[in-house]
């Protein structure tokens, strides 16, 4: 445990800090309150509650957000749980606040190395979201089958099963939905969602025994005594008309039933069919106004249509024009084209300086990079801090080699290049006076160890640069400043 104010080592036993004496009491127990929770989050998850684990987890980040522990086991239970973009994003923040020997690099890299598994996620992002659209829009049938794609590729993805269990519900598909609902409680035991469907279904699919109907002994419903007769009233009398024995039951319902088709398929003609032809004919003419309208409509979309194209067309041609001026232009797409297989040699192969370094002085030989358009440009400069200092120093080591077989020539040369790639390091330029001293071109030894003065002017090397321009019978300028 480091100190908050100077980060040095802290001692159990005593709450202050043995370096800058501040009062470390309350910070050790907010960092104690953060292991407890990332120890009972630990446990919960163990025991597959990763509802619990993700709360407890949470608490101990609010405590101590730099529990990088805390924050890469709240990755894996949200990826146990189907949540990857939730688990990435805290595994990005873990390794943007440790970014050595962190686990959860090898998390990210799981996933963003294996280009298969990165477009499963896409997919089941995208169809979760489309079945969530097809909810909103009364498409359950649709939603029910873009949840079932989903959960075939990401099995754990508890949200999109519950989501189904709930059209289930919705259907009265009782054993679907339950065992949608089981499987989630097997990946988290914790979920009050999930326990909370459960005894919904429960409720609805076994009804109390009072609304299902009384029974007797041996579990069977008593069947209500039939009455002998039956009786009802009609204005001050009271009739009593005899039941129909159960053989004579039959024939009076077939003949009833018979009476009651006749009855119905009248009533249809003279009723229900003209008042559906007229619900038909309204419907039909509702139709071909919609027809109309939409027609309109397209015909809108059409014309839209035909300018947008005949403005791409007129981009497309002023796009050539400037194509074939660039391409005819002092060879500039020559150069862009050099500058991207530099760019490509280095992200195919960081270690392979030589390679970027040639294709490097090939596109400063063919023309000046300042002739690129600005955003070539900005890449070429981007790529030089990057490979700059170590082909600097490559070149730098070239040169001394150079000057040590003396061979001044090459060693002009190489602190040249050094000085081109990294123009914050001295000695280059020192050594490219020095070079040009020993080679018998005085006059250019003078302007370099002039440029080292005006260059870095607090440095050692230019004071030695003062005393070799005066060696050397030059002047030296700005000396005051």
């Amino acid at each position: 445990m480091k100190c908050y104010k100077c980060g040095a080592e802290l001692m159990a036993e005593h709450d202050f800090c043995p370096a800058c004496r501040a009062d470390v009491s309350a910070y050790k127990r907010i960092l104690g309150i953060s292991n407890r929770f990332y120890n009972d989050g630990l446990e919960k998850a163990r025991e597959r509650d990763l509802t619990g684990a993700i709360n407890d987890l949470r608490s101990s980040l609010k405590f101590n957000k730099l529990n990088i522990e805390a924050r890469n086991l709240l990755g894996l239970v949200y990826f146990e749980s189907g949540e990857v973009v939730a688990a990435l994003s805290e595994w990005v923040i873990s390794k943007n606040l440790l970014p050595k020997m962190n686990i959860a690099d090898d998390y990210i890299s799981m996933i963003q190395t294996n280009q298969v598994r990165l477009e499963t996620i896409n997919q089941t992002i995208k169809k979760y979201n489309q079945a969530l659209a097809y909810c909103n829009q009364d498409a359950l049938d649709l939603a029910v089958i873009q949840l079932k794609k989903v959960i075939t590729l990401n099995p754990n993805f508890i949200r999109a099963r519950q989501l189904l269990a709930l059209l289930y519900i919705n259907g009265e598909d009782w054993k679907s939905a339950y065992e949608q609902l089981v499987r989630c409680r097997e990946i988290d035991r914790g979920s009050p969602k999930t326990l909370r469907f459960i005894r919904e279904i429960e409720d609805l699919a076994n009804p109390p025994e009072d609304q299902k109907g009384r029974k007797g002994k041996g579990g069977k419903k008593e069947k209500p005594s039939e009455p002998a007769v039956i009786k009802y009233t009609s204005g001050n009398e009271t009739i009593i008309q005899p039941v129909m024995p159960k053989e004579h039951r039959g024939i009076s319902i077939f003949l009833n039933m018979i009476i009651g088709i006749g009855i119905g398929i009248a009533a249809s003609f003279f009723l229900v069919l003209p008042a559906r032809i007229q619900n038909a004919n309204s419907a039909a003419e509702a139709r071909v106004k919609e027809v109309g309208e939409q027609l309109d409509e397209r015909n809108a979309s059409i014309n839209e249509l035909n300018r947008e194209i005949e403005l791409l067309n007129e981009k497309n041609e002023n796009l050539k024009k400037e194509m074939e001026d660039l391409q005819g232009s002092d060879g500039v797409m020559a150069i862009m084209g050099t500058l991207d297989d530099a760019v490509t040699a280095y992200l195919n192969n960081p270690e392979d300086l030589e390679t970027v370094s040639g294709l490097i002085a090939e596109l400063n030989t063919n023309a000046s990079p300042q002739d690129l358009p600005d955003p070539s440009f900005k890449l070429y400069e981007a790529l030089l801090k990057v490979v700059g200092p170590d082909l600097a120093e490559r070149q730098y080591e070239a040169g001394m080699q150079a000057v040590a077989a003396g061979d001044y020539a090459s060693a002009i040369t190489d602190f040249t290049s050094a000085y081109e790639y990294d123009n914050s390091n001295a000695d280059y330029l020192y050594e490219l006076a020095n070079a040009f001293s020993e080679s018998g071109n005085e006059d250019m030894a003078v302007a370099k160890y002039q440029e080292v003065i005006d260059n870095f002017p607090d440095s050692s090397r230019a004071r030695v640069a003062k005393r070799r321009i005066t060696e050397l019978g030059g002047e030296i300028k700005n000396e005051g400043q």
